[in-house]
């Protein structure tokens, strides 16, 4: 598999230290710059950056394999490994799932473990492992 260049990706928060408390102390990512109005977060090696901002009006759903995904959402895709002590680690500190880790498509073509959660500010993050990565965009 190739290597895969960082994304960066801003997204809106409301409480700079909830958000701070949330990445950088539950789920571990360290920090990068900062100011009174934005936070850099180093995820799995990806610059994610949150912003202060008002909180968002409204959220929407579309059902996938039985239950109702957050549109929009952002994650990574993580070792198979990686994924299952991570979600422990996660559950173990607390965390409130909107989709508890699960498996998808279990022995089909893209069988993936996934789990979804939402951050201090409602933003929703999916995170998820293939038990064979090169199925990444398998049809």
């Amino acid at each position: 598999m190739k290597d895969i260049a960082p994304f960066h990706l801003a997204f809106p928060v409301h409480d700079l230290d909830a958000t701070r408390q949330f990445y950088g102390g539950l789920l571990g990512c360290p920090e990068g710059r900062s100011s009174d109005e934005w936070i850099d977060f180093d995820l799995f090696g990806h610059q994610i950056v949150a912003h202060l901002a008002p909180p968002k009006a409204e959220d929407h759903h579309n059902e996938v394999d039985g239950h109702d995904v957050p549109v929009p959402h952002f994650g990574v895709v993580l070792g198979w490994d990686e994924f299952h002590a991570w979600a422990e680690r996660l559950k173990a500190g607390g965390l409130k799932f909107v989709i508890e880790p699960y498996i998808r498509f279990a022995g089909l073509v893209g069988e993936q473990a996934t789990m979804f959660f939402r951050d201090p500010s409602g933003n929703a993050l999916e995170f998820k492992a293939f038990k064979d990565r090169s199925q990444l965009f398998a049809k």
